[in-house]
């Protein structure tokens, strides 16, 4: 039974129903946006902490690149049917919303 409070497309494409030890195209897909994501978390501090103004802008480039590899890989997952997401309650979003707005106070300009 699926659930209600899933965000997704219905699944294309010929997978297994039972999964084998191979890695099939919905494995490879996730590999990649897996290996994006770390990519893009390391090269945030590299870029961040470059002292030399050249490898800034190289770094700051691949970093751009990379985080659009990640959501190319996202939205063809999504568009596939390989990558759900979870709805939030509207009594969630409240509490977030309170929580969040309630910091608000505390920045230095409003």
């Amino acid at each position: 039974m699926p659930n209600q409070n899933q965000i997704a497309n219905p699944q294309s494409g010929q997978l297994p129903q039972v999964k084998g030890p191979q890695m099939n195209d919905r494995d490879y897909l996730n590999d990649c946006l897996a290996t994006c994501k770390y990519l893009t978390d390391n090269f945030n501090i590299a870029v961040r902490e470059a002292s030399h103004q050249q490898l800034y802008d190289d770094m700051l480039q691949i970093l751009n690149e990379t985080h659009q590899s990640a959501r190319d890989a996202f939205n063809l997952m999504f568009q596939k049917g390989w990558y759900k997401l979870e709805a939030a309650e509207q009594q969630q979003l409240q509490q977030a919303y309170q929580q969040f707005s309630g910091y608000s106070t505390q920045f230095p300009y409003h």
